[in-house]
């Protein structure tokens, strides 16, 4: 720890082994590297936690925060802006294999920038570098190769360092943004063409920030989602891709429309709450108390649970169709 260094880097390859190959390890214990990975994880939460680095506008992987806390933030300004009157847009943006794609060169010069301790930032370089991996399909192997980008799937501290490495991403921008790991959006009022360009050339200055980050925007999945009465439904564009528009969005697993009144999510939610119930119905035998609670606590309260503070019914026909659920 004190040296910053670390040995057998090979050990930290994943493979791609064939399922149910001989000899493949299924024990799920934890090596040396993944309690080291726990402990620099700790330092560097703490120092971000102290120096309140992670702006509020990241919702993943930090302490306190969630799914429910980034949708509630993040519409709560939106919807106030359209009970007002105004126009607004919302664009959620896609990072094209975003985690694959972190650049070890770059991300060991933000570490730098935030101050973290030099042996802090030698560990995490020596667990980045030289690293290589190979594909192993049906028994045939590929050659080693090194990789030079990429946080490693399943780590442990992959997410705090991408969170590090995409924290910069607000500070170009004029709009407020919300974040969820690499789950991002933005919106703002639409109402003017001022407005519009505003939202444009934000849009311009994220083209132009994954650029200079080695990040890609996967653009045909980028989508805009235009609210309120007197939207003009404007085309906005990143670099010479126009964006889609959308009628309702995926958010977090919520579908969000753009009549913000949840009517899709709600029907979405009794629908798969009833087919649970349904295959329940099927294929338990016992209709016992003792056996439906549990499967019912376990398989549709989450179903019917999951952020519903955020989008709650507040219409009779909907409460009645989830509470049938």
């Amino acid at each position: 720890m004190e040296t910053g260094e670390m040995g057998q880097k090979r050990e930290g390859v994943w493979a791609i082994l064939s399922e149910g190959k001989e000899g493949q390890d299924k024990t799920g214990r934890k090596d040396q590297t993944s309690i080291l990975e726990q402990v620099i994880k700790e330092i560097i939460c703490k120092h971000l936690e102290g120096g309140k680095v992670i702006g509020n506008s990241q919702h993943g992987f930090v302490k306190n925060k969630s799914c429910q806390t980034n949708l509630i933030a993040f519409f709560d300004r939106i919807t106030s802006l359209v009970d007002k009157g105004e126009a607004v847009d919302v664009v959620y943006l896609d990072f094209s294999k975003a985690f694959d794609m972190v650049s070890h060169d770059i991300l060991i010069d933000k570490l730098g920038k935030y101050n973290l301790d030099g042996a802090t930032i030698r560990w995490v370089h020596n667990w980045l570098d030289n690293r290589t991996q190979r594909v192993v399909i049906n028994g045939s192997q590929s050659c080693w190769k090194g990789v030079t980008s990429g946080l490693p799937q399943g780590s442990v501290l992959g997410p705090a360092l991408f969170n590090i490495f995409i924290n910069d991403l607000i500070s170009v921008l004029s709009m407020p943004i919300s974040k969820f790991a690499d789950d991002t959006k933005l919106g703002g009022i639409a109402t003017t063409l001022e407005d519009r360009v505003i939202i444009q050339n934000d849009l311009d200055k994220l083209e132009k920030w994954s650029e200079l980050n080695r990040m890609k925007f996967n653009k045909d999945k980028c989508k805009v989602l235009h609210l309120g009465r007197k939207n003009q439904f404007h085309t906005y564009r990143m670099g010479k891709d126009c964006l889609g528009r959308s009628t309702a969005e995926r958010d977090l697993g919520v579908i969000v429309d753009h009549k913000l009144n949840m009517s899709q999510q709600c029907d979405a939610v009794a629908k798969k709450a009833n087919m649970i119930l349904g295959c329940i119905n099927r294929c338990v035998v016992s209709k016992t108390r003792e056996v439906i609670l549990p499967l019912y606590s376990a398989l549709v309260r989450p179903q019917l649970e999951y952020c519903v503070q955020f989008w709650a019914p507040h219409f009779k026909k909907r409460c009645g169709e989830i509470g049938k659920g």
